[in-house]
């Protein structure tokens, strides 16, 4: 497209009416066929924003003024969601959130899938909309994003933050005392955390200078029996330092079963240690989904929202029709959960996972509930699936949010087994990958999950069977 022939400049404001929205938050607007996305603006607005890219089929815009408000717009209940980058949707009804999310997932197999002809069924709705999350990682910074009521009070603290990146800024942090995605315990330890330290004077760890101590604060807690585990990461080690802070934790809150410390050196900003230190209690908490009771160390992978994961795995068993003689091929098997849900009905279910330490955390998580109709085979894809035996007669695939590998989803073509189930987090890569299954593959129910409400993330469940 010629510069004459945008209907937009950059920098230029305009008045859009949003029709949509789409998958990633952000409404949908057009001018003279031109697609705009327009952050923070919802279905039904007449908004004016300020064009802030523009590429060739589309531009990004910003939120200047709500002419018109949307019939779905309501009070966020956070007072950080204009900041920070956590929920996109809080400004919006639960219901309405499911709606879209249906709606998102319905688009992309039409848009991106070709699969017009397929009914998406009703959302199923996390029982929690708040509170949800079993885990929530904190960051310290030198740097303090300040709200509008804090630019002119000189009493704020400015070189110490605990809290969430505020979108587009990667040194500075907005300082919360509470998150409603997770319980008003873990709250009141995130309140008394930032407080101890900022009283001691211990400085926070600084992405500009790399100078400092503290550097994450990580809260998980058990939706199985309410076990906290509370991980400090820090950029070097000082144990009898956070000695004292452990033992005041589990004084205050009979809760707190785990005080660890992750020791971080890099430069990059991760939440994951070369060492750990118990500082008080164990190691670990416990959680559970179905039947299984699962050891959650400092930095294993567990789904987020442990009610609504059993549910998800449900619908996957479900959907996969299996027995006693299913001989069944798990991708991406990670630690191992999915794998051992299918086990309890299949012959024989094989986890396939790249990452050694994932395949690790799956042999013990089986060895510790006595499944012995599993086994995992640790390496890349593209090397592993042509010499696994038995042959699949069902496959469930649970990959990243980018997708499958193209090479991966047509050796699952040529292996052509009688039922597949598709778990994705990630509406379009999940379309583009159902395109090419669809060459041997019919797709027959399409279940999406709510795992994470108030943000526009939706799981998907895919029921397909093989073409006769």
């Amino acid at each position: 497209m010629s510069e004459q022939k945008y209907p937009v400049k950059r920098g230029g404001e305009y008045e859009l009416k949003i029709e949509d929205l789409a998958f990633g938050g952000k409404g949908v607007a057009r001018l003279e066929n031109y697609v705009i996305f327009v952050k923070d603006a919802l279905p039904g607005e007449l908004v004016k924003a300020r064009i802030a890219k523009r590429k060739k089929d589309f531009a990004e815009a910003y939120l200047l003024e709500i002419l018109q408000p949307s019939p779905y717009r309501i009070e966020a209940p956070c007072k950080y969601f204009k900041w920070c980058g956590g929920c996109t949707w809080q400004n919006m009804s639960y219901e309405n959130q499911l709606h879209f999310k249906k709606k998102i997932v319905e688009d992309a197999l039409t848009r991106i899938g070709a699969i017009p002809d397929v009914t998406v069924r009703d959302v199923l709705p996390s029982p929690q909309p708040f509170a949800y999350r079993n885990k929530m990682e904190f960051s310290f910074s030198d740097r303090r994003w300040l709200l509008p009521e804090e630019l002119h009070q000189p009493e704020v603290d400015r070189g110490f933050a605990l809290g969430l990146h505020v979108p587009g800024t990667f040194d500075k942090i907005l300082h919360i005392d509470h998150c409603l995605l997770q319980s008003d315990t873990a709250n009141e330890i995130l309140r008394f955390v930032s407080d101890w330290f900022r009283e001691k004077g211990i400085p926070p760890y600084g992405i500009r200078s790399h100078e400092g101590f503290l550097r994450f604060l990580i809260i998980r807690q058990s939706a199985f029996n309410g076990e906290i585990m509370v991980n400090i990461v820090t950029a070097f080690e000082d144990v009898n330092l956070l000695k004292p802070l452990a033992q005041e934790l589990q004084k205050r809150f009979p809760q707190v079963v785990s005080v660890v410390n992750n020791i971080n050196t890099r430069l990059a900003q991760i939440a994951v240690g070369e060492k750990e230190f118990v500082l008080a209690g164990r190691a670990y908490i416990q959680d559970k989904i179905g039947d299984f009771v699962f050891n959650i160390s400092a930095n294993s992978f567990f789904q987020t929202n442990t009610k609504q994961a059993e549910r998800l795995y449900e619908v996957a068993l479900n959907f996969a029709e299996i027995d006693e003689h299913s001989v069944v091929w798990d991708l991406y098997a990670g630690t191992g959960t999915i794998t051992l849900f299918l086990a309890q009905k299949a012959k024989e279910v094989i986890g396939f996972e790249v990452v050694e330490s994932a395949v690790a955390d799956a042999r013990q998580n089986a060895r510790e509930h006595g499944v012995k109709n599993v086994r995992f085979v640790q390496g890349d894809l593209l090397k592993t699936m042509h010499d696994v035996e038995p042959k699949p007669e069902v496959i469930i695939t649970d990959p990243p949010r980018s997708g499958m590998h193209e090479k991966v989803l047509r050796l699952i073509n040529q292996l052509r087994p009688k039922r597949m189930v598709y778990v994705s987090c990630n509406p379009t890569t999940l379309a583009r990958d159902l395109k090419i299954l669809n060459e041997r593959f019919r797709v027959l129910k399409v279940q999406p999950v709510d795992m994470f409400p108030q943000t526009y993330h939706i799981e998907t469940v895919v029921e397909l069977i093989r073409k006769e």
